[in-house]
């Protein structure tokens, strides 16, 4: 496993324990691989394009997941090389929709952002969790967003609205598979530092006619200022994952998670 955590792991916490991690070779879901995986985790993760040479990982899988043939691959492989999961990350998502708002969004933009922060997960839960029920054990995560409180018109519109579908459902499964020894929790990141965070500030600052600091500010402002002055990181998203995943967290059940620097304002 390359790369290291910032943060001290006990090497045994996950020991036994299998993991898929979602796109995991970048960002968050990459800081979630690393850190399962210094638990002891045996890890399993996906993306679209190939594993990184830097990266190394129990198993790989190349696949699109929002796309049902995608979701297909990664079940079958996992459930023929790692017999089933224990943990299930559900961490692909985002956006590539163009800015200019609600107008300039079309129906393949809605699908594909649909198709990836919702689908993936909802097809993803399915193909693995009849195995968790049989065991009576598991812990499912889905990564959603602030955004589904703090939607923005300009560039993520759909993704919000996808994002807030996510936790709803998420909600929904904990009720039906909590019984049978299920866990199902949801965390709602802000504004993290990821490559696509970055991609997103580049858009918006081509956009705007504008270097990508000041749309940088612009984006947090938008969102109505982060309180600790600066964006989340990856390995601190990571953390939270590992936490909820954990034995630590076993009476932790249906809840949402926010990890935003004090972004948003209700209580």
């Amino acid at each position: 496993m390359s790369g290291a955590t910032r943060f001290l792991a006990d090497p045994t916490e996950f020991a036994g324990k299998r993991a898929l991690v979602t796109g995991g070779t970048k960002g968050m879901g990459e800081a979630i691989v690393r850190r399962l995986a210094a638990g002891g985790a045996t890890v399993a993760t996906t993306a679209r394009s190939p594993l990184p040479g830097s990266q190394t990982v129990d198993l790989f899988v190349q696949a699109d997941i929002s796309t049902r043939e995608g979701v297909d691959k990664v079940v079958r492989n996992v459930l023929d090389r790692l017999g089933g999961v224990d943990i299930l990350v559900n961490n692909v998502g985002g956006s590539s929709a163009p800015s200019g708002g609600v107008l300039a969004l079309g129906d393949e933009d809605w699908q594909h952002t649909i198709d990836a922060n919702l689908f993936a997960a909802v097809r993803l839960d399915r193909g693995l969790l009849p195995g968790m029920l049989e065991r009576g054990t598991g812990v499912i995560i889905h990564i959603s967003s602030i955004q589904r409180r703090l939607p923005l018109f300009e560039a993520t519109l759909a993704y919000a609205a996808a994002k807030a579908a996510l936790t709803t459902y998420s909600k929904g499964l904990s009720k039906e598979v909590g019984p049978r020894g299920v866990r199902v929790n949801t965390v709602a990141p802000g504004f993290i530092e990821t490559p696509a965070a970055q991609r997103l500030v580049a858009r918006l600052a081509e956009k705007a006619g504008t270097d990508q600091n000041t749309a940088r500010r612009g984006l947090m402002d938008s969102l109505g200022g982060i309180p600790i002055g600066r964006p989340g990181r990856p390995d601190e998203v990571a953390e939270l994952v590992a936490f909820l995943v954990s034995d630590r967290a076993a009476s932790i059940h249906g809840s949402e998670y926010v990890i935003d620097g004090g972004t948003v304002p209700a209580v």
